[in-house]
């Protein structure tokens, strides 16, 4: 049985999570959950399956995964080329990611969706200072490498690149080697943008 992936085209880690699967070439269905309805309008099994009824949802070999990191990492040990040529740090950022680019973008995407409702004073301004520091230290880490580390693209890529793609729906700005990396993961045979991958 093919796996089930459970995702939105607006959700970054989902995106992430299909990307893998795609670059690995593991072939999977996919059945879209839409993420700005009610909770309880979603399909039953997934709510039965995703205990936040958060996506994505993976259901692979008989398992349900949730989590985009967890998911990674699961893909990883089950496809090693996945993880790398250090698959230590390739762990340590998809962590990182989590708690850092994939933290702050979506909120900068999130206040020009709802004009700033809701955002309390000075967020806006932690947010923008928060991704500074986040892509200066992408920018370090990719450096003159083609991909986060090395000569081919790992979770950490997949990872980094569910919500960086996004930065100019965000509304900030990439460095020109960010920028070059991000152009070429969507050069990889793998890519497509999310609303063709994720298609209700």
């Amino acid at each position: 049985m093919k796996p089930i992936l459970y995702g939105h085209p607006d959700s970054g880690h989902a995106f992430k999570v299909a990307l893998a699967l795609r670059f690995a070439q593991i072939d999977f269905d996919f059945r879209y959950v839409d993420i700005w309805a009610a909770r309880e309008t979603r399909p039953q099994i997934f709510l039965e399956r995703s205990p936040f009824a958060e996506v994505p949802l993976l259901l692979i070999d008989g398992k349900a995964m949730t989590q985009s990191g967890a998911i990674l990492l699961e893909l990883g040990q089950r496809n090693p080329a996945l993880m790398g040529p250090n698959p230590d740090r390739a762990r340590e950022l998809v962590f990182w990611e989590a708690n850092r680019i994939g933290m702050v973008i979506p909120q900068l995407i999130e206040e020009k969706r709802v004009n700033g409702e809701g955002f309390g004073e000075g967020a806006l301004a932690w947010l923008h200072g928060r991704y500074s520091s986040d892509i200066a230290r992408l920018s370090d880490l990719i450096g003159a490498q083609d991909f986060v580390l090395g000569e081919a693209p790992c979770i950490a890529d997949f990872a980094i690149f569910g919500y960086t793609n996004w930065h100019e729906r965000a509304g900030v700005d990439a460095p020109t080697n960010v920028a070059q990396w991000l152009s070429r993961m969507r050069a990889l045979p793998a890519y497509a943008p999310p609303e063709e991958i994720m298609a209700a």
